[in-house]
């Protein structure tokens, strides 16, 4: 199990919470998908053998916020 943390920007309430947790927990292979607004950070704990990191930045960038 791979965990990652991303800085995006762009959040700023609990809908983008609610979209970035359910669109990146909906992916095969992601297991756990933690958000801190303050921090503008997002933990995803995955398996890499299933997901890519790079599915999940487009996946949180697809939901309209940019991953930097």
């Amino acid at each position: 199990m791979d965990k990652t943390i991303l800085n995006v920007e762009g959040m700023s309430c609990s809908h983008c919470v609610n979209a970035i947790t359910k669109a990146v927990g909906a992916l095969d292979g992601v297991s756990n998908v933690d958000i801190d607004l303050n921090a503008k950070k997002v933990s995803v704990s995955y398996d890499s053998s299933n997901v890519s990191l790079d599915t999940i930045k487009s996946t949180i960038e697809d939901e309209g916020y940019d991953v930097i």
